[in-house]
């Protein structure tokens, strides 16, 4: 993860709100009087606020025809997006009085973890707290919070990203498995059979077998192989037997238990990092994200050791 530098908007194109609202009332009832009646007024105010906002803007709003003001070209193109801010502030506060715990959460997941260990814990996060809406989409890479519209996200590695804060949610538990005819290829299944077998790897675990042979106290030269972007494919390839690959235990539950994969070396061993919620830290007081972590961190406690 990495935070951008976000640049200070100047304060001469920050007006005041009461001077948008006066302007957006003029240029809707074409009057001066009018607007002021609508605004409860005087005249005078109003007139002086239209003066101030164009000359923070530097840009002439209106003119007067007869009794009427008239907005200039300017100004119309100006009043479109003045019109949509207010509407924007506007909603937000029905939609907080009405809901205010409540809102959408956009959250980045890893797509394992996301449809194996996530989605079928979620109808309890729903029913709990049914204000929420989350919307989640799956990302395999860091990525840069200010540039995508994410209120979190679930991550695995390790700590310490600019500009944002985390929850750890758990570790994660790793096996190294191939096809039982795979398998056979390299001798006994034994961890040192492994180096004679094709190794298939994870695009963002490229280490993966390194550490694994190293806990094992077996050195390693060659490590070259298949490439996949997820576990799914990767896990797929080994159950047909293109090679054999270092996931995740809990992944692989229903493959283990009918023989489609089998282990290599017989050891579980600790990933060499953790799953995290991480979320910057300008969303850290945004209610629907406190109540999600609040339930994913209870959840996460409440897993059964080995079951991650």
């Amino acid at each position: 993860m990495s935070k951008r530098n976000v640049a200070i908007t100047p304060r001469r194109f920050l007006p005041p709100f009461d001077w948008l609202s006066a302007f957006e009332a003029v240029a809707r009832k074409g009057s001066v009087t009018e607007a002021a009646h609508e605004l409860c007024l005087t005249q005078g105010a109003v007139s002086r606020q239209i003066q101030k906002l164009e000359g923070q803007i530097g840009a002439v709003l209106f003119v007067r025809d007869r009794r009427r003001m008239k907005i200039t070209p300017a100004g119309a193109a100006y009043l479109k997006d003045v019109r949509r801010g207010i509407d924007i502030v506007m909603n937000a506060g029905i939609r907080l009085h009405a809901n205010p715990a409540g809102g959408p959460l956009n959250l980045a997941v890893l797509p394992a973890f996301g449809a194996q260990w996530l989605a079928p814990r979620l109808p309890e996060f729903v029913a709990s707290c049914p204000g929420v809406t989350l919307n989640m989409s799956t990302r395999t890479r860091p990525f840069d919070f200010a540039a995508e519209d994410f209120h979190a996200a679930i991550h695995f590695g390790e700590d310490g990203w600019q500009g944002t804060e985390s929850e750890v949610l758990m570790d994660e538990k790793v096996v190294a498995v191939a096809s039982p005819e795979i398998a056979t290829l390299g001798g006994q299944g034994g961890a040192s059979d492994a180096r004679d077998l094709p190794l298939l790897h994870l695009e963002t675990r490229t280490d993966a077998w390194r550490i694994w042979f190293a806990n094992q106290g077996i050195e390693v030269k060659n490590l070259s192989g298949v490439r996949f972007d997820q576990f799914s494919s990767m896990i797929q390839a080994a159950v047909v037997g293109l090679g054999a690959a270092i996931v995740p235990e809990y992944l692989i539950r229903s493959e283990l238990a009918d023989g489609r994969l089998v282990l290599l070396g017989g050891t579980t061993q600790s990933a060499q990092g953790q799953y995290f919620l991480v979320w910057p830290e300008q969303n850290k007081n945004y209610p629907p994200l406190l109540q999600f972590k609040n339930w994913i961190v209870d959840t996460a406690k409440r897993v059964p050791e080995g079951w991650i």
